[in-house]
C-alpha cells in the first residue's frame, strides 16, 4: 500500500514535468517564427499614404511595390491628385508623403520637409502624325498663349491648333509656365486635363492637338518636339541644354519617421535611384 502511495505522485509529477517541458518547445517554436517574420521585414508594420504630383506618382507606384515586397507588414497607399494636393495633403497631415513636381514656394518650404528623388523634363507633344519636329521656345509660347492658332503658321499642315494643358494646382503646368510661357496661364480655350495620362490619350487621339507631359512618361504614342533644336532627352536634361526642367520632391510634415523615413531612404538608396533611372526620369544621385 506505500509503494502504491508513492508511484502516484512520482508517476503525476513526471506527466507535469513533460507537460511542462512541451509547452517550452513550443513556446520556442512560435517565438522562432515570430523572430524570422520581424528579420524578413526590419521590424516594420503599418500604412502610410503619398499623395500628389501624377507626373511623380507611377514612380511612387513602383517603388512603393518594391519597398514592400521587402517589408511585407507595410502597406503604402499611393494616389495622384496633382502636386498641390500633394503639398495640401503633407501640410494637413492627410498624406505622411506628399509628392511634388514644381519647386515648393517660400511659404511651402518653411512648413515642410521637402526631398528632392529626381529630374525630369516637361516635353512639348503633339500626335505622330504632324510632320512638325521642331519649334523655338518662342513659337511654343505663343502657340499655348494663343496667339499662333494655325500649324501652317510653323510649318505645319493648313489645321487650328488644338492647344491641351493641365488644370490648376499641377505641378507641371506651373513648372512649363514658368519655364516657357513666362509665368502665364495658356489660352482660355485650351483643352484642360487633370493628369499626365489624360493629356496623352487626348494629343494621341487628335492629329492637331498639342500639349506638354512628364518626359518620363511619353512614350510611341506621342510625339515630343525638339526646342531651339534639343531633343528632350534625360542626358540633354540633365546637361541643361534642354530647357524644360523641374524637380520630383517627396515632402512630409516635419521630419520624416518611421515607414516614411524608411521609404524614402530606400528611394535615396542606390537601388532607388536606379529604379527612377529605369523608369524614366534622372536620378539625384
Amino acid at each position: 500500500m506505500v509503494l502504491e502511495k508513492v508511484k502516484k505522485p512520482f508517476y503525476l509529477l513526471t506527466l507535469a514535468a513533460l507537460l511542462v517541458l512541451t509547452v517550452v518547445i513550443s513556446g520556442c517554436g512560435s517565438s522562432s517564427k515570430e523572430g524570422d517574420k520581424v528579420q524578413s521585414d526590419s521590424g516594420l508594420s503599418g500604412t502610410i499614404t503619398i499623395a500628389g504630383s501624377t507626373s511623380v506618382q507611377p514612380f511612387s507606384e513602383v517603388l512603393a511595390e518594391k519597398f514592400m515586397a521587402k517589408n511585407p507588414g507595410v502597406k503604402i497607399n499611393v494616389q495622384g491628385g496633382g502636386s498641390g494636393q500633394g503639398i495640401q495633403a503633407a501640410t494637413s497631415g492627410a498624406a505622411q508623403i506628399g509628392s511634388s513636381s514644381r519647386d515648393l514656394t517660400a511659404q511651402e518650404k518653411a512648413q515642410l520637409t521637402e526631398t528632392k528623388i529626381a529630374v525630369d523634363g516637361i516635353a512639348v507633344v503633339v500626335n505622330t502624325a504632324n510632320p512638325v519636329a521642331n519649334l523655338t521656345a518662342d513659337q511654343v509660347k505663343n502657340i499655348f498663349l494663343g496667339n499662333i492658332k494655325n500649324w501652317k503658321e510653323v510649318g505645319g499642315p493648313d489645321a487650328i491648333i488644338t492647344v491641351v494643358s493641365r488644370e490648376e494646382g499641377s505641378g507641371t503646368r506651373t513648372a512649363f509656365e514658368e519655364l516657357l510661357l513666362d509665368k502665364q496661364p495658356a489660352v482660355k480655350t485650351a483643352v484642360v486635363q487633370a493628369s499626365t495620362g489624360a493629356v496623352k490619350t487626348t494629343v494621341a487621339g487628335d492629329k492637331n492637338a498639342i500639349g506638354y507631359d512628364s518626359l518620363a512618361s511619353v512614350d510611341q504614342t506621342l510625339k515630343a518636339l525638339k526646342i531651339d533644336g534639343v531633343e528632350p532627352t534625360p542626358a540633354n536634361v540633365k546637361n541643361a541644354t534642354y530647357k524644360a526642367s523641374r524637380p520630383f520632391i517627396y515632402m512630409t510634415k516635419g521630419q520624416p519617421e518611421g515607414i516614411s523615413k524608411a521609404f524614402i531612404d530606400f528611394v535615396m538608396s542606390a537601388e532607388g535611384q536606379q529604379i527612377i533611372s529605369q523608369q524614366g526620369a534622372i536620378p539625384i544621385k
